[in-house]
């Protein structure tokens, strides 16, 4: 049984407009850099035997200080970048609908069906993500693995793993923290349970084996 700790970067210079960041390489706000600094302090703590993260800038900086904190290698894979969001990329959700109004309540209804106007198709997404985090559990069974990614890939991927339809991921899962703890476990035969969401850093990391036993049936 793998432990994937999926974590969302730190807040970048865009959270407070709440702009769609996606494929945009945007970095860490002060806010963001602590949040960083924080979750090295539990990475250091945490016993983890793996440390990936995407590409992007944001997911980089969070994740540099938790591999130093636990002297891992940092594995970087474009598969774990976020869903990317086309014509929306750097607008506030206002601006989409000012824009694209038909487009955006499209979206709003199904981010699946609908994506914005030049945008990812979420199913793919998906798809690369979990494949990847596939990887991650075959070639670590038994570890305990920190994966620095973004917000709604976190959430597709939590859809898949749960059977949830993948259009209700917005709808499900409204908000994923930034540098909070969702630990999904990796089950035999391909399936997973999901033991802690947006769960903070004080808090439940490292349950006891029969706390996690109970907690993965």
């Amino acid at each position: 049984m793998a432990d994937l700790f999926l974590v969302r970067h730190g807040e970048t210079v865009w959270h407070f407009e709440n702009r769609y960041a996606g494929w945009s390489d945007v970095e860490l706000s002060r806010q963001g850099r602590a949040q960083a600094r924080a979750l090295a302090r539990w990475a250091g703590a945490a016993k983890l035997d793996g440390l990936w993260c995407s590409e992007l800038r944001r997911s980089q900086e969070t994740a540099r200080p938790c591999a130093k904190a636990s002297g891992l290698e940092l594995n970087v894979d474009s598969r774990l970048n976020e869903v990317g969001f086309g014509q929306g990329e750097g607008l506030t959700a206002r601006e989409i609908h000012q824009r694209f109004p038909r487009e955006a309540d499209a979206f709003q209804a199904d981010p699946v069906g609908h994506p914005l106007p030049g945008g990812e198709d979420p199913r793919s997404a998906s798809r690369r993500a979990v494949a990847c985090l596939g990887e991650i559990a075959h070639e670590l069974p038994r570890g305990r693995v920190l994966v620095v990614t973004h917000n709604s890939l976190i959430r597709l991927v939590l859809c898949h793993i749960l059977g949830i339809p993948l259009a209700e991921y917005r709808r499900r899962f409204p908000s994923v923290r930034n540098c909070h703890l969702n630990q999904v476990r990796v089950l035999p035969g391909n399936q997973a349970a999901l033991l802690q969401f947006n769960a903070p850093l004080t808090e439940g990391w490292a349950p006891s084996d029969e706390a996690a036993e109970c907690a993965g049936s």
